[in-house]
């Protein structure tokens, strides 16, 4: 979406630095990287980040200051899922965005989905320098957003993850961690902060003390997906709704308190149409250009694209409330790949520090399918997950 850095890429771009820069990824991480990562980066103008930053501040903002939306969103945690001592603000928000072009031509960044949930905090700054290492990028191109520099973006991370705790009082909890595709992540975390990865299966509980390996866990860094862990019926060493004495490195209430429930109570220009599947009294008759989501599934699971009458008839009325119909947006792809034109989804990624919401990097996937999952660009070339560069 610059041009010139686009086409300057494209030119020096050959094979071997392609596997080279995959070679450093695995090496640097200290395992395979499993999930699809892009031949490119992509170069992102800076009106147009700014643009998407003030959105996710905004719609979060929205949300802050609606007391009927923090208890309907509060009443959906199931009760066996609802964690003691939740926190007033998320510490992580992830804003991912989809291109539109608009009538006059120009490009204006549309809502996809927000959520109170890390993101991959440790693996993208490391992505983003592969990419600048070996394609040869110049210094003057920075993924960091708020004047960060990777040293100050991750004295940010230790801060935030670590609350004053000693690495060694803090764990990454996930649900067979060194099995997920995130992996690489929770490893490159390990390294920055000397924090351990911590299976929810190995957490025991004594009395109101939670302890992993034997030592006492004072602080969790949660990546648990509740609805993995209902889907894969996990035995946890430890009870969400257990009243125990720890804190939480993004409190797990925030992954229903900020999710795609939010979606139909905005009212911003950066946010499609969209309604509660309960709420729908009359289907309109161009389904075609909706999407139907479930709420809370993760990484595209169960999305339905052009859903038919049919699809949600087979919906039972009680439990249509826990989906969404939502306008389709034609997003555009923008990105001039050797294998063709390709759209891109941006996820700013904020860290709740200073009584504020401070934007810090991006993440950007790629992909010439319907949607930007892996399944739906299976066997194709120059898409995947990659870093958004702009000039400083």
């Amino acid at each position: 979406m610059i041009p010139e850095l686009r086409a300057d890429f494209n030119r020096r771009w050959t094979p071997a630095r392609y596997e080279e820069f995959l070679r450093r990824l695995d090496a640097e991480s200290g395992t395979h990287v499993e999930f699809r990562c892009s031949e490119t980066p992509v170069f992102l103008p800076n009106d147009m980040l700014t643009q998407m930053v003030r959105c996710g501040q905004e719609l979060y903002g929205q949300l802050a200051a609606n007391p009927a939306y923090l208890k309907a969103a509060a009443a959906t945690i199931p009760a066996e899922f609802r964690v003691h001592g939740a926190a007033e603000h998320p510490l992580f928000v992830q804003a991912d965005f989809g291109l539109i072009r608009q009538t006059d031509g120009t490009l204006a960044p549309r809502l996809v989905e927000i959520q109170g949930f890390p993101s991959i905090y440790a693996f993208q700054p490391m992505m983003a320098r592969q990419y600048q290492t070996v394609f040869g990028l110049d210094e003057d191109l920075t993924t960091f957003l708020g004047g960060l520099t990777e040293t100050s973006y991750f004295n940010l991370f230790r801060k935030v993850i670590l609350n004053g705790h000693a690495p060694d009082e803090v764990i990454l909890l996930e649900i067979d961690p060194f099995q997920q595709k995130t992996a690489p992540d929770f490893l490159l975390t390990r390294k920055h902060l000397g924090i351990k990865i911590a299976c929810i299966r190995d957490v025991k509980r004594s009395g109101s003390k939670l302890f992993f390996d034997n030592k006492p866990v004072k602080r969790i860094y949660n990546r648990v997906i509740v609805d993995e862990l209902v889907r894969k019926n996990v035995q946890a060493g430890v009870d969400f709704k257990d009243e125990v004495d720890v804190e939480w490195a993004g409190h797990p209430n925030w992954f229903y308190l900020l999710s795609k429930f939010s979606l139909p109570w905005f009212r911003h220009e950066c946010v499609p149409e969209t309604f509660f599947l309960n709420d729908v009294r009359t289907l309109p008759d161009n389904l075609h250009d909706y999407v139907l989501k479930p709420l809370y599934s993760f990484a595209g699971l169960g999305v339905n694209i052009g859903p038919t009458k049919e699809d949600i008839a087979a919906i039972p009325l009680d439990e249509r409330g826990a989906f969404i119909l939502q306008r389709k947006m034609d997003f555009v792809a923008t990105i001039d790949t050797p294998s063709g034109m390709t759209k891109i989804e941006v996820r700013v990624m904020y860290i709740w520090d200073e009584g504020a919401l401070q934007p810090v990097n991006t993440v950007v996937r790629s992909g010439r399918g319907k949607m930007m999952g892996v399944d739906f660009n299976k066997n194709l070339d120059w898409v995947g997950a990659t870093a958004g560069f702009r000039v400083k």
